[in-house]
């Protein structure tokens, strides 16, 4: 999962290049049933993660519920963002999971679109990310 993570963040990270243009904000509240997910994400430049996500058990299946933390980890050093993770409500593993990663999907997409008030602009005050 951590080789996921790094992969994904990577692949992210050179597809932005100077990320000129981009909202570089984003956030998202994904609800499934009884659990409810906030994920919001900065493309700053500075690898950083807030993860504040309980799962009622160990184990979906055969799945280790603790490479979720990894897998977001080696995104977060790898595309260099800054991300905040947290499972506001949930009793069911499987619906914890599934919107902590929808909502890590809309968030990406939400900072990633293109802003047309900063065609060919850093979205930044300092000039870089």
């Amino acid at each position: 999962m951590e080789d996921i993570g790094i992969a994904l963040g990577q692949a992210v990270a050179q597809a932005l290049g100077d990320k000129q243009g981009i909202r570089r904000y984003g956030h998202a509240y994904v609800p499934l049933d009884e659990a409810l997910s906030r994920v919001v994400v900065d493309f700053s430049g500075r690898p950083g993660l807030e993860f504040a996500v309980e799962f009622p058990r160990a184990r979906i299946g055969d799945f280790d519920v603790d490479l979720f933390h990894e897998f977001f980890q080696g995104f977060v050093n790898h595309a260099k963002v800054t991300l905040h993770i947290d499972c506001l409500r949930g009793k069911n593993a499987h619906h914890v999971a599934e919107t902590v990663f929808k909502a890590f999907g809309r968030a990406l997409r939400m900072a990633l679109e293109p802003d047309p008030r900063m065609a060919g602009i850093m979205p930044s005050t300092k000039g870089c990310l």
